[in-house]
């Protein structure tokens, strides 16, 4: 399978059976660790907006950023998606996704959904090549606020104009909204529970979390204090909700390049006593 061109900045990569669009910024896996970005449960790569950009600045890495199937200009999944559907990204996407891209090392950072996928991928991969996970807003469990939440962007995508908001940013919007929505409004998915992949961890984890945030409160990030084998920085923004690197970028930007320059740090230390 042809290599994602990073020259080009945008390209499309093929994982899982699925042709997903695809941005990268700064130097190329072979030249510098990468962040790899996981967008929330209705993001895309485009709604990063330029965060990924000036992360790549702020930091010297390559960043890449891509829209998950069903997400963004990336081909659509068939719905209702199974209840699932974090852990099976994790385990048949995202590890193709890193091999196009030629990973060696370096962080994902995820958004919400995103934070979920990057937190069981940690948790099931010990290579090395994650050297940190950058959590914004992760779910762990579901919460009852939460859901009400859910259901209420229901009502505003099918009654308050949400539907033609994010119909600019996703060629298959529809898919995009209910695929998620579905499953997390799903009886079932009440029970959900990724908090065991978390024993898994090999690398140090940075958490931000808005203080005001609609979708999850400061119990995920507790439950992760609490249960990682590996070091936690978490970091609680007033003033802010569900989207740090939109409503509080300075800050979230700030902590994000503070948590790379701390790993490479360390990965010099680690070089110089071997």
């Amino acid at each position: 399978m042809t290599a994602f061109s990073w020259v080009s900045a945008r390209d499309v990569i093929v994982a899982d059976g699925k042709r997903l669009e695809a941005v990268a910024f700064g130097p190329t896996p072979d030249k510098a660790p990468t962040i790899v970005m996981l967008h929330e449960g209705l993001g895309c790569a485009a709604l990063w907006r330029d965060f990924p950009e000036r992360l790549a600045s702020a930091t010297g890495w390559g960043v890449f950023a891509y829209s998950r199937a069903g997400y963004g200009a990336s081909e659509p999944v068939e719905l209702p998606r199974p209840l699932d559907y974090m852990t099976r990204e994790a385990r048949l996407s995202l590890p193709q996704v890193l091999e196009r891209i030629g990973f060696e090392r370096g962080i994902l950072l995820g958004h919400s959904d995103g934070a979920s996928i990057a937190a069981i991928y940690a948790g099931e991969h010990t290579n090395g090549r994650v050297r940190g996970l950058v959590l914004m807003a992760p779910h762990l469990f579901t919460e009852p606020a939460g859901l009400a939440s859910i259901a209420e962007a229901k009502r505003a995508y099918e009654s308050a104009g949400l539907r033609a908001k994010l119909a600019k940013y996703h060629a298959h919007v529809d898919n995009a909204f209910y695929g998620w929505n579905g499953a997390w409004l799903d009886p079932g998915f009440k029970s959900w529970n990724i908090e065991a992949f978390i024993d898994g961890w090999r690398a140090p984890a940075l958490v931000i979390q808005g203080a005001d945030d609609q979708y999850g409160t400061l119990a995920q990030v507790r439950a992760i204090e609490a249960r990682a084998p590996t070091a936690v920085t978490s970091l609680a923004l007033p003033g802010c909700r569900h989207a740090p690197h939109l409503e509080r970028p300075e800050a979230t930007l700030q902590a994000v390049a503070n948590f790379c320059a701390g790993l490479e740090e360390q990965d010099s230390r680690e070089s110089f006593t071997r």
